[in-house]
């Protein structure tokens, strides 16, 4: 089966993933830029990111939706387990937000230039000054009734396990009062590891588990903490056994 299953990543669903990426790509960026970057944003990536996880056979479980207020913003955390992470928030949350997201990012063909034109916050930390207008591009987001999506660890697990969650998002969360939702992704390590970049895709189920919102008890240093151990527990507590407890990752 694994051999019949690559016989057919290769045949069809690599080659429809790379040319949905090249349309998707140019139609954000079109769209965007005769307007509404809202629309743009968000849907046709939602919809890439679906038929991704669909045309790789990818079972997909999602559980938790009814914890959310579709007029609440709220600023989401998840664990970063591999590359199909984005498939699976982007296609099956079912929310409209903006990702926080890697610098480097940018320099992905057709992607990059489409997260630019979209708007989607690039995390700049090539010093103190550029730090401090990725997180005003949040702030901004987050006034305007937007949603934003991040990566508390900063970079995805060498080994599925989570790593520490860096304080950003949190921060960003009580500056505006806004509640914290953690999500658990299980299965996207299995699927597509780091250790794996540019190699085959690994037929495996794939869950992702909305927890209930993290509101704030107050503003300042206890408040941040208070989000921070809360969410991560959260995450922890619905990973998979084998991936159960911290592990220290290398490029933190």
């Amino acid at each position: 089966m694994k051999y019949l299953y690559r016989l057919y990543c290769l045949c069809i669903a690599y080659p429809i993933a790379i040319v949905y990426t090249i349309l998707t790509g140019t139609f954000v960026t079109i769209g965007c830029f005769l307007g509404d970057g809202h629309f743009w944003g968000y849907y046709p990536g939602k919809w890439w990111a679906k038929l991704i996880v669909r045309v790789f056979l990818l079972p997909v479980k999602v559980e938790g939706r009814e914890n959310l207020d579709e007029k609440q913003s709220y600023v989401f955390v998840s664990n970063h387990q591999g590359a199909f992470d984005i498939f699976l928030i982007y296609g099956f949350l079912n929310r409209n937000f903006k990702w926080m997201m890697k610098r480097g990012l940018r320099r992905i063909p057709f992607v990059g230039l489409a997260c630019e034109a979209s708007h989607q916050i690039f995390v700049d930390k090539s010093g103190p000054s550029k730090i401090r207008k990725t997180y005003e591009e949040a702030r901004k987001t987050l006034k305007h009734g937007m949603s934003v999506m991040v990566f508390p660890e900063g970079s995805r697990s060498f080994t599925g396990h989570m790593g520490v969650f860096r304080r950003g998002a949190f921060m960003l969360a009580d500056e505006l009062n806004l509640p914290v939702v953690p999500l658990t992704i299980n299965g996207s390590f299995n699927v597509m590891p780091r250790t794996r970049d540019w190699k085959w895709v690994l037929w495996h189920p794939m869950r992702l588990t909305i927890h209930r919102p993290i509101h704030p008890i107050g503003q300042g240093a206890e408040n941040i903490q208070y989000l921070q151990k809360e969410s991560y527990e959260a995450v922890m507590s619905s990973l998979d056994e084998e991936y159960q407890g911290f592990v220290e990752n290398p490029d933190q």
